[in-house]
């Protein structure tokens, strides 16, 4: 819904957000894109509410204003806007970082030269107190995914060991949601018989990361299933993950929201408190206990090197995880 603004004075035009002819085409085309990536309805939604703030604000300051013609001052000029028309952080952040977003989106089109954006100062994160998935919770799912894969039915063993896959990635290697959905098989390496994941981040070079000892065998295991159904469901892909019906594989690939699916879907089954992103934060308590260096940490999660793991190291003592309860389930399973 568009924001509006009412005049004092009845003859003055209404100030809207709504965006010129122009720009009212590229932004829908930008949140298709983000739609296409996998984001989900809420996502798109608080990126429109972003978007409309800095409509709104072309419109009162500007008229109208081509987009080749969008430069460091009117951007830095949004930036002071921000300033006045927000006392929270964390709201001018955020509107901060979906302009910089669109705008590489701009750039990517050559429609502007460069993104001013970048050159915009962010407010300070405010950092909320980690809450990761609690350690009965971890083991909980992890023993009914290793219960579940031991079904009769095909693919019911192989979503199961798939999900298995999906649960080391993220506790075993805290990858985000982003990371799993354009994984390859030959993402997957075993050296001297340590398994790691192979990360490409959009800012770097891509790096590795380790993964539990289990992995190795659950990966053995997930793949004789996967090719086997593969075959059946008359398919070829070079994904490490999938999507499937009760009867066969759909595509290969799992889009970010695919993945938060799947999660919700054993949180509600299982009553247990798990998201991705809680799983991941475990993930992180569990390398801090494994006194992994803060720079392997944060290198391992594609953070940069100046953020702050404070609250992580700070609040370590509370959450305690044991990764080698992973392979005594696994391997204590017997089928009745």
């Amino acid at each position: 819904m568009s924001t509006t603004l009412i005049s004092t004075e009845s003859t003055s035009p209404l100030i809207t957000s709504t965006p010129t002819p122009e720009l009212f085409e590229l932004q829908q085309e930008f949140y298709r894109n983000l739609r296409a990536q996998g984001k989900s309805q809420n996502t798109l939604k608080n990126y429109k509410t972003d978007l409309d703030c800095f409509n709104f604000y072309l419109n009162t300051e500007y008229a109208s204003v081509e987009v080749k013609n969008f430069d460091q001052a009117l951007v830095t000029n949004y930036g002071k806007y921000l300033e006045n028309k927000y006392s929270s952080d964390n709201s001018r952040r955020r509107r901060v970082q979906a302009l910089r977003i669109f705008f590489d989106f701009l750039l990517n089109k050559s429609l502007v030269a460069s993104n001013p954006v970048r050159k915009l100062p962010t407010s300070p994160k405010f950092l909320d107190i980690p809450r990761p998935t609690p350690f009965i919770d971890v083991k909980t799912l992890w023993t009914y995914l290793v219960e579940e894969s031991h079904s009769q039915d095909k693919i019911q063993e192989l979503l199961s060991k798939r999900n298995q896959i999906l649960f080391l990635l993220i506790f075993g290697a805290g990858l985000k949601v982003s990371d799993l959905s354009e994984l390859k098989m030959s993402d997957i390496t075993i050296v001297d018989g340590e398994a790691r994941v192979l990360i490409h981040h959009p800012k770097r070079d891509p790096y590795t990361v380790a993964l539990p000892a289990i992995f190795k065998k659950v990966y053995a295991e997930y793949l004789v299933v996967l090719e086997e159904m593969k075959l059946k469901s008359q398919i070829t892909f070079d994904k490490l993950l999938f999507y499937a019906n009760p009867y066969r594989i759909i595509s290969g690939g799992l889009s970010p929201r695919g993945v938060e699916i799947i999660f919700e879907d054993y949180r509600n089954k299982l009553m247990i408190t798990l998201t991705p992103k809680s799983l991941r934060q475990a993930c992180i308590f569990k390398w801090i206990q494994q006194e992994k260096s803060v720079t392997l940490i944060k290198e391992w999660l594609g953070l940069a090197p100046s953020y702050d793991l404070k609250l992580y190291l700070e609040h370590a003592p509370q959450f305690l995880y044991n990764e080698d309860i992973l392979e005594d389930i696994h391997s204590n399973f017997r089928k009745h």
